[in-house]
């Protein structure tokens, strides 16, 4: 038999198949699993059973008066919640960066400077005859007018960037730091030992009389940030998508920095520093939102750090009676997840 003799031309190949669009891992996860609403509505759900036992297990001695401290503590989670889960996620926002937390421009350093100032100026005793809602404000103004100052002295000039915010935002919380720490050497161990109580997270003191105000303006910064929900999903573009799309780039900016400003130097004058609390929970909303847009990043990183604070106060209390050692723990293993972040990033 002859074998087939070869042609001399081959035959034409199909075309290659049209390339089919890429749907990023975190969206893809998002479709496998549940929908975005239902992850907040189990998370809801979650922190709804946590607040519950919160309040009402394990009270020992009047039931009025367990549960007029609790619903204090309740109120001063939510708002510290809110203000630093919330405020990190748009401060990502806004400087395109998942690392970095409104503690880098210095709030943290502020504050404690301002408290250093005022035991190393008037003594130990200031705390007991100052305290009250005046001095929330006061603490409060005086945390934003410093940080909306340096916005707008920066954000005028005509070298004004994120970067260079970032830098002096930094710079300063470094010098704040060393200030206070020069000071506090000169304090005497028993003025130094009430200083160093108020330079911890305390939520199981919060002042009942402070929550009014600090609701109303979390109700109103949160109103506002939904509001322009959109307007920071297009922020995540870039300065010029976002310019291109008809959104002000510097107004917006400089209106995010200014809330976040507010609700971060309100959640430290009411509960103490909380440096990587934020952090921690933007993280985890955005591995559980499965999405980058801020209608499910917001709710879900609020219900998380609820969620994070009640039951961990829950546990504190009932399993190692350890009341006052919670905010100590979360910025313990909130700073090694954030190490193991930055390292497993490698980059800033």
């Amino acid at each position: 038999m002859s074998e087939t003799p070869a042609t001399a031309t081959e035959a034409p190949q199909s075309p290659p198949p049209a390339p089919v669009a890429q749907t990023p891992p975190a969206e893809a996860g998002a479709r496998r699993g549940l929908s975005v609403g239902a992850r907040i509505g189990v998370t809801a759900a979650l922190t709804a059973a946590a607040v519950v036992c919160f309040l009402f297990l394990f009270v020992q001695g009047s039931f009025d008066f367990a549960i007029e401290r609790r619903l204090t503590m309740l109120g001063a989670m939510v708002v510290a919640a809110f203000a630093q889960a919330v405020g990190t996620v748009v401060f990502q926002t806004i400087t395109h960066n998942r690392i970095l937390t409104p503690s880098v421009m210095g709030f943290d350093s502020v504050y404690t400077l301002m408290q250093t100032l005022m035991v190393f100026v008037f003594g130990g005793s200031v705390f007991a005859t100052t305290d009250g809602l005046p001095k929330l404000i006061t603490q409060t103004l005086l945390m934003v007018a410093f940080t909306t100052l340096l916005f707008r002295w920066l954000f005028s000039g005509s070298h004004a960037s994120m970067q260079v915010l970032l830098l002096v935002g930094v710079a300063l919380g470094l010098a704040f730091t060393s200030l206070s720490l020069f000071l506090q050497r000169l304090l005497s161990p028993a003025e130094y030992d009430v200083l160093s109580a108020r330079l911890f997270g305390r939520l199981s003191s919060a002042e009942a009389s402070y929550l009014p105000l600090a609701g109303a303006v979390c109700l109103v910064a949160g109103t506002i940030l939904w509001r322009r929900r959109h307007r920071l999903d297009t922020l995540l573009l870039g300065r010029d998508a976002a310019t291109n799309l008809g959104i002000d780039h510097k107004r917006e900016m400089t209106l995010m920095l200014v809330v976040i400003a507010v609700l971060v130097s309100l959640s430290t004058a009411l509960a103490g520093p909380m440096t990587f609390f934020g952090f921690v929970t933007a993280l985890l909303a955005y591995q559980m939102a499965g999405t980058h847009r801020h209608s499910a990043v917001m709710p879900l990183a609020f219900l998380i750090g609820l969620f994070t604070l009640v039951a961990g106060q829950f546990v504190m209390e009932h399993v190692f009676y350890a009341s006052g050692m919670l905010t100590v723990v979360i910025e313990f293993l909130g700073g090694a997840v954030f190490l193991v972040r930055l390292l497993r990033k490698g980059t800033l």
